[in-house]
């Protein structure tokens, strides 16, 4: 049955490609039939066109060129220009939206990723019908039927330092639209080799940031002036951990677009790029362009939930010394960028957790026995978040989340000890002592664990327990589940809702 399922998933998908494209083809059709039969002297009156835009481009983009400082010129700027939007995800829909919608001559979207259910309440270009399909295919399928008159590139693989140089030299302008670290880096140093402006931004839980970098190309700022180091690996949450507001990541989108545009009608763009591909390229690799004069930046900083979503702050400029963008000797060519440097460890990979022994983890099947015998008494600790307990727990699981259990010291038993004294004293302390969420019946002897959501959370947390002192100097079991709630998922229940 499931096989079935997604068999007719990935043939609605095809279908509604094949039918996007058919919509398209017919668009332009009636356009063109309304240019040569609107009346009966229509050839005569096409031959003597001498109005810079088609008839029907007056018409679709006729309430933005009235807009000040808008006008017919900014409409053929938009024409001619090339912009690529790396990820085709929370940030890249709306922003790709706006910027077909506007005219964009050509755009282009990479990104590897498959649509997902748990991309649909915020990624809106993509539907029910596409999952399974492509982000990228997914997208512009729907952006074919939002505006069928321009171009659109379709790259169906993720950005990499091999690839970045050949697919970003095709554009005049690139807006990153990534959620990791690595790939901003990549992305900003490719921008910065090549003398594209870009445009980039994030967004997590209910806040977003927007920077324009590189702009002017080789004056403005670069991501690693901005952010010299990467955040530290084991920072670095995503949606899926954290979780995400549509609205707020659509907001940081639209907000791209808007960037994008005003670069693109001022006459922002550099439209010739330096040579990369071939024999001279790799013999001499391109260095970063001549250092421009830089300009006051600010970085826009969004908070959904607050009462004052809007405010920006000053970053400094192109730094002298950047590895990137300084231009000095010793600084970043592409030759490097694609044969030597590797963003994923540049930026660090977070190694699995591995606090607890062997013996200290119980799967999630062995928990399950302990779990249904009543006679028994035990403690289970979920560490989760609030949010994340209140969609879905393990029965019987009290929520401690971890944030809150970090913080506790030595000494807690409602009300905060010092931590300090005698080493006897705060032995004495620890088995003393017992937390508010501790229930006042449970036995002295009686085991403690712990779940998270995967299973690091828990060692983390189970560790914390026994420096409290809970495992009363080991005449306590203190261990975690082994692989969290997706365990418990898998091998006991699953009708758990794994969120």
């Amino acid at each position: 049955m499931a096989e079935e399922i997604d068999r007719l998933r990935r043939e609605i998908a095809e279908r509604e490609s094949e039918l996007a494209d058919l919509r398209s083809q017919l668009a332009v059709a009636e356009s063109e039939k309304r240019e040569t039969e609107s009346s009966a002297g229509a050839e005569r009156a096409r031959a003597d066109w001498k109005w810079p835009l088609k008839e029907d481009e007056y018409e679709r983009y006729s309430r933005q060129m009235i807009v000040p400082n808008f006008g017919l010129q900014g409409q053929l700027r938009l024409r001619a220009a090339k912009v690529l939007l790396v990820g085709a995800g929370g940030l890249g829909c709306p922003a790709a939206a706006y910027l077909a919608g506007a005219g964009v001559g050509v755009l282009g979207l990479i990104d590897g990723d498959t649509v997902e259910v748990s991309n649909l309440h915020r990624q809106v270009a993509h539907s029910t019908g596409r999952v399974g399909m492509t982000k990228v295919e997914s997208a512009i399928t729907y952006l074919k039927e939002l505006n069928p008159s321009i171009t659109y590139n379709a790259h169906q693989t993720h950005l990499t330092p091999q690839n970045a140089a050949s697919v970003l030299s095709q554009y005049d302008l690139v807006l990153d639209c990534t959620d990791h670290p690595a790939s901003r880096y990549l992305i900003s140093d490719a921008c910065v080799l090549l003398g594209k402006p870009l445009v980039s931004a994030s967004a997590f839980q209910a806040s977003g940031q927007l920077l324009v970098l590189n702009d002017p190309p080789g004056g403005g700022p670069c991501y690693r002036c901005v952010f010299p180091r990467p955040p530290p690996p084991e920072s670095v949450v995503g949606c899926g951990e954290g979780g995400i507001v549509g609205p707020v990541v659509g907001t940081m989108g639209l907000l791209q677009a808007l960037e994008a545009i005003k670069l693109i009608i001022r006459g922002g763009l550099q439209k010739e790029a330096p040579p990369v591909d071939g024999a001279a390229a790799a013999a001499a690799p391109t260095p970063a362009p001549a250092p421009a004069p830089s300009k006051n930046m600010t970085m826009l900083i969004f908070s959904g939930m607050a009462d004052t979503m809007f405010r920006t702050v000053r970053i400094r400029g192109r730094r002298d010394d950047c590895f990137a963008c300084s231009g000095r000797e010793g600084a970043l060519t592409l030759e490097q960028m694609r044969s030597s440097l590797d963003y994923v460890q540049f930026c660090g990979v977070a190694r699995p957790v591995r606090l607890l022994k062997p013996t200290e983890r119980v799967r999630a099947s062995e928990y399950a026995r302990v779990a249904a015998d009543r006679a028994s008494p035990h403690l289970l600790i979920d560490v989760r978040e609030r949010e994340h307990f209140g969609l879905s727990s393990i029965p019987g699981a009290v929520n401690v989340p971890i944030s809150q259990l970090m913080r506790a010291r030595v000494g807690d038993g409602g009300a905060s000890g010092s931590g300090s004294g005698l080493a006897a004293d705060a032995a004495e302390a620890q088995v003393a002592a017992a937390p508010d969420w501790m229930p006042a019946d449970l036995p002295h002897s009686a085991p403690i664990y712990v779940v998270c959501r995967v299973g690091n959370d828990s060692q983390v947390a189970a560790q914390k327990l026994k420096e409290l002192g809970l495992d009363r100097n080991g005449e306590r079991f203190v261990g975690d589940i082994d692989g969290g709630l997706r365990a418990w998922r898998e091998d006991v229940d699953p009708t758990l809702p794994f969120i």
